[in-house]
């Protein structure tokens, strides 16, 4: 019984040394670690990677000697690792019974300094047993502890443990709060430039830009013009690099790459196809990619470059806004102005006119004029050729052109070129009469509120006044409202026809910008129900409501109209001057118009007044009467223009400028081709009519 006793101590003294306290002991246990236990641990986890209690025979006293082992290397490891994996793996030996060495690999814990090199190979394996529980979640219902058979038929288990998803949790924590700091480590003002690009490219219309640009992927081809686009993308790349070289002081790559910017965009010009270039650009395109190789091995950096295209973009931006406002300010100007042709036509027609005996200048059938039996038209207009085009293309169509009347009114200054066109080229059988507005007396100051506010200092300082913004970019975005045909009485005389034609009972107002392609007389047999306005409305579902034209933030609007009310077009309208005498249509006009002398409730112009003026006072027409928006808008179907009674050229491409769109005037130069013209010279995109002899008038 006394051998037992002594096996501690015999087997391994460096227990009983150390209770000794003999000074030669420490370096036994240490030889003993070294040649004994580390070694025992080493084969242990080579030859299967278990660390097991075999079956002793002789009972107890195998057991207690393994546990003695298994506590001394305990003991030793504890001086290596952390509490934490000590846990672990005392907590993964009594769910297990074994420990192995690939669950320390795959479970490795939080806390171990060594988590970065291992984390790719936990992913991996996270990923594999993430799929594995996805396709058995069925049948598992994600229990919280899963017995999982390997399918090699092998002894080993897989544990899901709440321990284990805990540390999965943390691991993906971990994960994601990396990469916020990533993210949020980002150089603050580089996101700040990145954010104030994007908002100021929200503001660029991209339709300024055109059909083409390089930053956006043709749809039609993608490989289209791809050696022009190429080159382009060259020469910015290559003025990024002349500043980065520039910076650095690398002066001979700097004009190098100037050099080269040169050529290319010599090479390139007006070119907007391959077809367009040069033979000589393909060589340039590749020195050109051979110097910019050469300035990314030398300038190449990242953060700066981003930088610098952001900056040239903002740039871009800023200048694409400025051509904008050049080009708005340029199509109203040029949408103000007479071409020297029309312009010289009235005035050598003026001089014929007043050279003419006083007994020629008077129309025929002038006891149309009051005839209310007959059909009337109202035409107020300064342009001679746009008058003519009215007139004629009316005649054309109409079915019975002996009952049909014109009157035109037009300036001082017009009025001679006006009698002496149609003098010379008379509507057929049809009635025409041609009157001065100059030589209304009634029309005065003291009458009506538009001529007594141009007179007021307000007024013409708004219009007038010296110092006010005339560059392209100030100002341009009211430039239309200051438009001089607002001064001019001739487009305010549409709210004076009772006035002006007091024995008519209806009258047919027109447009000069319009051509007739159908008769009109069926507008006399509309049943306007009480309304003195008859129209084609023009809104949508969301648009040319009241709300564009007029103020609703001001009471009196807000009060009186709907915003969501339909409007409707001038330039077609059949009024009933007998119910417009009843309501006092021009009194209404004069109350709105004496109430906006400081322009608070709509902007300049008349039709913002006509929709107050008429307001629930309009009947709605068929829209095949009048097609509108053949100044402006491009994609109007064909078929709706040919079957529409009107075509109406508003906006600012009128048919008599150069800036007209080449599809729609046809439909205007058509109507010239009347019998009684003089002959008209078609040169590019303009029709200009020339003054043969006196008699080559004549019809």
């Amino acid at each position: 019984m006394a051998s037992p006793k002594r096996l501690p101590y015999t087997t391994a003294g460096a227990g009983g040394g150390a209770r000794r306290g003999s000074g030669t002991v420490p370096r036994v246990v240490v030889l003993v670690f070294l040649f004994v236990i580390a070694p025992s641990i080493f084969f242990v986890f080579r030859s299967g990677g278990h660390v097991h209690v075999a079956s002793d025979p002789k009972g107890s006293d195998g057991n207690q000697e393994t546990d003695w082992q298994q506590q001394l290397v305990t003991n030793h490891l504890k001086s290596i690792l952390s509490k934490e994996v000590i846990d672990a793996i005392a907590a993964s030996q009594q769910e297990t019974g074994a420990l192995n060495l690939d669950f320390f690999r795959d479970h490795a814990s939080p806390s171990w300094k060594t988590d970065d090199l291992v984390d790719n190979k936990m992913n991996t394996s996270l990923d594999v047993r993430d799929k594995e529980k996805a396709e058995n979640s069925t049948a598992e219902h994600d229990s919280p502890l899963t017995y999982k058979a390997p399918k090699d038929g092998s002894d080993e288990h897989q544990v899901d443990t709440a321990a284990k998803i805990a540390r999965r949790k943390l691991r993906e924590k971990r994960r994601e709060k990396r990469a916020m700091d990533l993210v949020q480590k980002d150089d603050e003002a580089h996101v700040k430039l990145e954010n104030a690009a994007i908002e100021r490219s929200k503001a660029v219309d991209s339709a300024v830009l055109g059909k083409y640009s390089i930053w956006r992927k043709e749809n039609e081809n993608e490989n289209s013009d791809s050696t022009v686009r190429l080159m382009r993308n060259q020469v910015i790349m290559a003025r990024v690099y002349s500043m980065l070289a520039k910076s650095k002081n690398k002066h001979d790559l700097f004009q190098e790459l100037q050099t080269r910017i040169k050529e290319s965009q010599r090479a390139i010009g007006e070119a907007t196809a391959d077809a367009d270039l040069h033979h000589s650009a393909l060589e340039k395109m590749r020195v050109m990619g051979q110097v910019l190789s050469k300035a990314r091995e030398e300038v190449y950096d990242c953060k700066v470059i981003t930088q610098r295209i952001r900056a040239m973009l903002q740039s871009a931006d800023e200048h694409v806004r400025s051509l904008k406002k050049q080009s708005t300010f340029l199509s109203q100007l040029a949408a103000k102005t007479i071409p020297n042709s029309i312009h010289c036509l009235s005035m050598r027609l003026t001089i014929d006119y007043y050279l003419l005996p006083l007994e020629k200048r008077k129309f025929p059938r002038s006891e149309n004029l009051e005839n209310p039996e007959l059909y009337h038209y109202a035409l107020f207009s300064d342009n001679v050729l746009a008058a003519s085009v009215v007139v004629n293309s009316t005649i054309t169509n109409a079915k019975e052109p002996e009952k049909h009347v014109f009157h035109l009114v037009t300036d001082k200054l017009n009025f001679g070129a006006m009698n002496m066109w149609f003098l010379l080229n008379p509507p057929g059988k049809a009635t025409i009469h041609v009157e001065n507005v100059d030589e209304f007396k009634w029309l005065n100051s003291s009458y009506c509120p538009v001529l007594r506010q141009l007179e007021s200092a307000a007024m013409k300082e708004y219009y007038f006044k010296a110092d006010r913004p005339t560059t392209l970019s100030a100002g341009s975005s009211n430039l239309k409202y200051r438009n001089p045909k607002y001064l001019s009485m001739l487009n305010h005389l549409r709210f004076y026809l009772p006035q002006i034609y007091p024995k008519l009972d209806k009258i047919l107002f027109l447009d000069d910008d319009i051509v007739v392609q159908k008769d009109l007389t069926g507008l006399w047999d509309v049943d306007l129900k009480g309304k003195v306005n008859g129209a084609v409305e023009t809104c949508g579902e969301s648009f040319h409501r009241f709300d564009k034209y007029l103020n609703f933030s001001n009471p009196h609007i807000a009060r009186n109209f709907d915003p969501n009310a339909c409007g409707w077009a001038y330039g077609m309208n059949i009024f009933d001057l007998k119910q417009w005498k009843n309501k006092d249509i021009t009194g209404i006009y004069h109350k709105w118009q004496n109430m906006n002398e400081d322009r608070v409730l709509w902007k300049l112009g008349t039709l913002p007044p006509g929709l107050m003026t008429f307001y629930k006072l309009t009947h709605p027409l068929d829209k095949s009467w009048h097609v509108l928006g053949l100044g402006y808008n491009p994609s109007i179907d064909r078929s709706e223009i040919d079957n529409a009674a009107v075509a109406h050229y508003n906006g600012n491409m009128k048919p008599w400028l150069e800036l007209a769109m080449t599809k729609y005037r046809p439909y205007w130069t058509s109507a010239f081709q009347h019998p009684c013209h003089p002959t008209v010279i078609t040169s590019g995109s303009r029709s200009t009519p020339t003054r043969p002899k006196h008699a080559s008038f004549v019809c």
